[in-house]
């Protein structure tokens, strides 16, 4: 068999896969919870009609997937169910040290008037400078478009793709931010825990070749 004839077989394998819903919508099998004090998956998210999983912001922590992705195309849909505040989609969650409540991860920003901004938090890393002050607590590259988050209790539509080290994310149409070298490059994917509540909906996943 041809080189070609198997790329073109790869490819057409990876698009029959398609898009996987991370969320089953009966229960948070698949997911785990992190937080500080220990809380219950049912303290501090729930399930409603429609698809939609809402958040109620605390105790502080994450939850994140039981199983690690590397490849692959994330979107994520997101408002703010009351008063707006802070959030992230942290990806490549791995074992290490810890940034306060915060696993090694790669965070993309949601917090209002922020959106987009990508921290690499505790022992993550990527090749671009920082846009943040040197010895800042908070390490930020911030966005680098014009702001595109939605009025608050609209729907904002995140797409992030994770590809050999290199993530990019797109916020309601509008590139955002763009890094390289991301290490570590793969991991699990995970949804913040900061103070305030949110919904999320249609988050999916696309295993890329």
């Amino acid at each position: 068999m041809s080189k070609l004839l198997s790329a073109v077989i790869l490819t057409l394998s990876v698009q029959s896969a398609g898009a996987v819903e991370l969320f089953n919508g009966r229960d948070f099998s698949g997911w785990e919870l992190t937080t500080k004090p220990v809380a219950t998956v049912a303290d501090a998210f729930s399930l409603k009609p429609d698809g939609v999983i809402a958040s109620a912001g605390k105790p502080s922590g994450f939850l994140a997937t039981t199983q690690s992705y590397r490849n692959y195309k994330l979107h994520v849909e997101w408002r703010w169910s009351g008063k707006p505040g802070n959030g992230g989609v942290l990806l490549h969650i791995a074992p290490g040290e810890f940034d306060r409540v915060w696993p090694v991860s790669l965070q993309v920003q949601t917090k209002n008037g922020n959106a987009g901004d990508l921290l690499p938090m505790a022992a993550n890393s990527f090749a671009e400078p920082l846009t943040s002050a040197p010895g800042a607590e908070t390490r930020i590259k911030a966005h680098t478009a014009p702001d595109s988050e939605k009025p608050v209790g609209e729907w904002n539509v995140c797409d992030i793709v994770s590809r050999d080290g290199t993530v990019e994310v797109t916020l309601n149409g509008v590139m955002q931010n763009r890094v390289t070298h991301v290490t570590p490059a793969s991991g699990r994917i995970g949804f913040q825990l900061e103070g305030t509540p949110y919904e999320l909906r249609h988050v999916e996943l696309t295993p890329l070749d």
